[in-house]
């Protein structure tokens, strides 16, 4: 073998060694996974099963990062986490300059059939007894302010919209002003998550007038019979649900993205988990566990054999 052949031979050597140590390097280096500690049912369930199954199946140490949609896509720009497991791609700012520049990138599509709009009691439209019969659409919203009168501003109705940090709460604040509403409606916006689960359901339970935002998947869709009021003609967003990920970490994790871009949990099962977690007042890590014990069909399909056994052991 002449010296330029070795040399080849060594360089493509060489390749090979680091192709293998950037495939399973980022985890047996020590260096950990971050997660978005988002706070909502969905995000946080798909957090904890892709969090499990990379802990488990692939022996990674993994921590989540609590924070606002906003603030944890900043850090997903900067790498101070690496995966945001529900990413509703192309509605943030924030995601879509990342994007834009690089820094992040989009996988998969953990969930499929995701909706969202401004909703209100199916009592309150329908039936006999129905106080808003012809309310069908956003637009019609101006002749029904007093019917959603803020207790704290009673000249207005009450609009809850998203908590702040969200970034369907800066979409819906932009709607309020481009239906007209902002003079007549107050911009509600509760604390948490549950904070809005708990007033809908509070409303719901006595059979009062509430408007609000909501999506969907969510145990509560399933617990309050609510109806979608019709939106302007181009309003309706198409949704595209991703795991987010760091440039960094998609570059040099490809092992551990290979498993990311195959997470899907079908809607059905996702509302049904979500929903027995809101029953049995389950954390999020505790559903997780039962999800993975229920359906090991749906997440074999994400994982290798080796791992498959490894999360098995463990559940």
């Amino acid at each position: 073998m002449n010296a330029r052949n070795g040399l080849a031979v060594g360089l493509l050597a060489l390749g090979l060694v680091i192709g293998n140590a950037q495939a399973a390097g980022w985890c047996e280096s020590g260096k950990p996974v971050k997660f978005a500690g988002v706070n909502w049912e969905s995000g946080m369930l798909l957090t904890e099963l892709m969090s499990t199954v990379l802990r488990e199946g692939y022996d990674c140490k993994t921590d989540s990062i609590p924070g606002n949609s906003i603030t944890l896509e900043a850090a997903l720009s900067s790498n101070d986490i690496q995966v945001f497991a529900e990413e509703w791609i192309g509605r943030s700012d924030v995601w879509n300059k990342a994007a834009d520049a690089g820094k992040v990138v989009g996988v998969g599509t953990p969930i499929k059939g995701a909706t969202e709009g401004w909703y209100v009691p199916r009592y309150l439209v329908e039936g006999k007894n129905a106080k808003a019969p012809d309310l069908k659409s956003i637009s019609d919203l101006p002749k029904y302010a007093m019917l959603f009168r803020d207790p704290e501003e009673p000249g207005k109705g009450r609009f809850y919209n998203c908590p702040a940090g969200w970034t369907c709460e800066l979409e819906n604040t932009e709607m309020l002003e481009r239906y007209g509403l902002a003079d007549t409606f107050t911009n509600f916006r509760p604390g948490t998550g549950p904070a809005l689960d708990a007033a809908i359901l509070s409303a719901v339970k006595r059979k009062q007038p509430i408007l609000t935002y909501y999506w969907s998947p969510t145990p509560l869709l399933g617990r309050a019979d609510l109806i979608k009021l019709a939106s302007k003609p181009g309003d309706e967003k198409a949704i595209t649900v991703q795991a987010g990920l760091s440039k960094p970490f998609y570059e040099n994790a490809p092992e551990l993205v290979a498993v990311l871009e195959k997470v899907n949990v079908p809607i059905d099962l996702l509302n049904k988990a979500l929903a027995e977690q809101a029953e049995y007042k389950q954390d999020a890590p505790t559903a997780a566990r039962a999800f993975l014990k229920a359906h090991p069909d749906v997440w074999h399909e994400w994982v290798d054999a080796a791992a498959a056994q490894e999360i098995e052991a463990s559940l």
